[in-house]
């Protein structure tokens, strides 16, 4: 009986191919050029942080001293720069996801990227453009709670733009007056 693609014997992956053999060089044995190496890898596929470089690093064997060398090394050639990374950051998540500064600030802190850097990029999203990105969020799942209750869409789409890091206020106004665009009253947020 033929076993399908994927499944049971053989070594493929799940089309039905043979897994790629391939000829990755081996990582160095001197620790500096080791530590070179992986951090060339990593960046190749995206923008890192010096400090999730570090992390990595130390992770993967790699002395602190050895692993600072190698970083302040890529920070004088301008292979890692946590300013412009946050930049570019702040501008694709505030664009494509919506967060607001509250979430992009606090994503860049998990990122290991200093306050002052992540104040400056995160201030680069002004408060207009917030709001208007806001309401943007509002008007596409407006439809999706068409039809509840008052208090349940009002909850869900606040609660959507809270998660996103909206501040509470603007995250209420923008939903009152989304609302009353839309031809819905709202007697909840009023007093807004």
């Amino acid at each position: 009986m033929p076993v399908p693609a994927g499944r049971g014997r053989g070594g493929g992956d799940r089309t039905g191919r043979p897994h790629r053999t391939t000829n990755t060089p081996q990582l160095p044995e001197d620790p500096e050029a080791r530590a070179r190496e992986l951090c060339l890898r990593m960046l190749t596929s995206r923008p890192r942080t010096r400090a999730e470089l570090h992390r990595t690093l130390l992770r993967r064997g790699i002395e602190a001293e050895v692993a600072e060398r190698v970083l302040s090394r890529f920070d004088e050639v301008g292979l890692i720069d946590d300013a412009t990374f946050a930049e570019t950051w702040v501008r694709s998540r505030h664009t494509y996801q919506g967060l607001g500064r509250r979430a992009l600030a606090a994503e860049l802190r998990r990122r290991g990227v200093a306050d002052s850097v992540v104040a400056e990029a995160v201030a680069e999203v002004d408060a207009d453009a917030e709001e208007e990105r806001a309401r943007q969020l509002v008007r596409r799942r407006l439809p999706s709670v068409a039809g509840r209750d008052e208090v349940t869409r009002v909850r869900r789409l606040v609660g959507m733009l809270a998660r996103k890091g909206y501040s509470e206020g603007l995250a209420l106004r923008v939903v009152r007056d989304e609302l009353r665009k839309a031809g819905e009253e709202t007697e909840l947020l009023d007093d807004c």
